[in-house]
């Protein structure tokens, strides 16, 4: 019937169009995974391919900058100047970090860890829309998270670099420690962070599917 093949077409049509483009999102999540665990770089070389701007050439050997992509900057977030560059990257290391934290909770409780008193509340967004969660639990998160927001800045003014929240207080041998051990360290946290990141997105996003239990072990 020649209303049917039209339809048929067209339905065709669109599962390719939507395959096409789930298959291209995953491709670039697994390249940027890719990125985020490859090795801190002591230096980027410059090519025909991968050219960098003039203007972006003094953060060719920053942290974060790591094979296959180098300096890739496709917004001209860095021709913004230092200033903006180092807000943003602390941003970045902050949002890594409680990335992080979700991450790890996320598995805690899905391996079916609890808080005495907490055994009956689900996990994932369950926990928030199912009412299972006290009121008073609610409060003594959102109390610990303005807590961590107050502490967790460069209140001192001694900061090193985007995200030392030490304030003169912790050290832990760090200064101790020279600069390439330095400079590796925070690229493995910046890295951790970014695939936390990602991650946690994925986690939030099976959740909500309703099938987050089927992913993990």
């Amino acid at each position: 019937h020649p209303f049917y093949s039209t339809t048929s077409s067209s339905h065709y049509h669109n599962f390719l169009q939507t395959t096409t483009i789930m298959k291209t999102v995953i491709l670039a999540t697994l390249i940027a995974g890719a990125a985020a665990f490859a090795p801190a770089q002591s230096g980027v070389r410059t090519t025909s391919l991968n050219a960098v701007p003039e203007a972006d050439a003094q953060y060719t050997d920053d942290i974060g900058v790591v094979a296959p992509l180098g300096v890739w900057d496709p917004s001209g977030v860095l021709a913004r100047g230092p200033e903006e560059v180092a807000r943003l990257r602390e941003l970045e290391i902050k949002h890594g970090r409680i990335a992080m934290l979700g991450v790890v909770g996320y598995l805690t409780t899905y391996a079916g860890v609890r808080l005495p008193g907490l055994e009956d509340v689900p996990c994932g967004w369950a926990a928030v829309t199912s009412g299972d969660l006290p009121f008073e639990v609610a409060g003594q998160f959102a109390a610990t998270t303005i807590m961590m927001e107050m502490f967790n800045r460069d209140n001192a003014g001694t900061g090193q670099f985007p995200g030392d929240y030490r304030n003169g207080y912790i050290d832990f041998g760090w200064d101790k420690q020279s600069d390439a051990w330095k400079k590796n360290k925070r690229t493995i946290e910046l890295n951790n962070g970014r695939a936390a990141q990602m991650g946690l997105l994925g986690l939030m996003f099976h959740d909500a599917l309703g099938n987050v239990a089927d992913i993990l072990p």
